[in-house]
């Protein structure tokens, strides 16, 4: 797992913060008044809860840190598995409450204990309420039964259907398919295919609006690389992006981890972007510029039938040598050296062994007695 990948909403937030905050209050308040229920859930809690920075009562703390988590409540003995029958979707819960929960208060305190005018506010308020409700449903979806189908990892409007460079996916040419989904769409996000993650890339960046193609490098994203659950293993990609309203990215996928198509796996809170990467040479489209898709259930395109290409192992990649001088760093090249004229000595002949000494000069000779 990448290191800024903690949780499953690696961006944080103040909904996050505000929850995390409340969940200490609760656990504070169930190990002070509830201790039988602490020690029954704690039983029912399998794994090792090592990896989580907070103390696990239930499957409630567990709610952010299932993508890092080693520990798990089987579903017949969680007793909140119910929520997850309800339509709405469940890493939204606590924007439900502190985003549609306050109009709909507000207008019926104005509308019983106001009325007359007032009676007017009640209208723009309950708007408000139903469309947050609306932003976080999460509606069933009929998966295409087909082998082959690769589905729309989420709803919206086909913005664009490029050809670009992504070497996670293939050395090949791929082909990107960017949705762009408005407030009104459904935001939950859906594997494509069938596969297993290799790896996550978590990026930081701005909040341009997502339908321009220059948010998919410079906004915010979360990218998940997946492989075909059987052979030939063919790579695909979906990446979340997020948008000028939207800036919350969910994704409880890990390294390793098995995904079913159409499978739920995370969501992009208030209007975003989802980037569909497909090997362009193995893949069939069925999609156009300004069609409106829903996750899951749209197909997209389909894979094409495996060549023994396909199957043949990837050659080694050949180092090849720079061309050119290699580049000088000037800042770090030493000083030439100071050139100093070198003198060439004088040459002096040898005495001659026949000549006669010469006298020592006055002065500097022996007496002579």
């Amino acid at each position: 797992m990448p290191f800024n990948i903690y949780c499953i909403q690696p961006g944080g937030g103040g909904g996050m913060t505000l929850e995390l905050v409340w969940g200490k209050v609760r656990r504070w308040w169930l190990r002070a008044f509830c201790p039988k229920y602490v020690a029954e859930m704690k039983a029912r809690l399998k794994g090792d809860r090592a990896n989580i920075p907070v103390d696990v009562i239930d499957s409630r703390d567990l709610k952010y840190y299932r993508n890092v988590a080693n520990c798990w409540v089987e579903p017949a003995d969680d007793l909140y598995a119910w929520r997850k029958n309800i339509p709405m979707a469940t890493d939204g819960w606590f924007e439900l409450l502190i985003f549609a929960l306050p109009p709909f208060l507000l207008a019926h305190l104005f509308f019983w204990y106001l009325g007359g005018w007032w009676n007017l506010i009640t209208v723009p308020l309950v708007v408000l309420g139903l469309f947050v409700i609306s932003f976080f449903r999460d509606p069933h979806r009929l998966i295409p039964p087909d082998a082959d189908a690769i589905v729309s990892p989420a709803d919206g409007k086909v913005v664009d259907v490029t050809e670009v460079v992504h070497k996670g996916v293939a050395e090949e040419p791929i082909v990107r398919i960017g949705i762009f989904l408005s407030v009104f769409n459904v935001h939950v996000n859906r594997a494509p295919l069938p596969g297993r993650v290799l790896k996550l890339k978590y990026q930081q960046g701005q909040f341009l609006d997502a339908r321009s193609p220059d948010a998919s490098l410079q906004n915010e994203n979360l990218e998940v690389v997946f492989a075909e659950a059987s052979a030939p293993y063919r790579r695909f990609a979906v990446r979340q992006v997020a948008g000028a309203i939207a800036r919350r990215i969910v994704c409880e996928l890990r390294p390793d981890q098995n995904v079913e198509r159409g499978q739920r796996y995370g969501m992009i809170k208030f209007g975003s972007r989802t980037e569909l990467f497909l090997p362009k040479s193995a893949v069939a489209l069925e999609v156009q510029i300004g069609q409106k898709v829903k996750g899951g259930s749209t197909i997209l395109g389909r894979w094409k039938v495996a060549t023994p290409d396909d199957f043949r192992p990837k050659p080694p990649k050949q180092a090849v040598a720079p061309k050119g001088p290699p580049p000088v760093e000037e800042e770090h090249r030493a000083p030439p050296p100071i050139s100093v004229a070198r003198v060439p000595p004088t040459y002096v002949p040898p005495a001659s062994a026949s000549a006669p000494p010469k006298p020592p000069a006055e002065g500097y000779g022996l007496a002579s007695s």
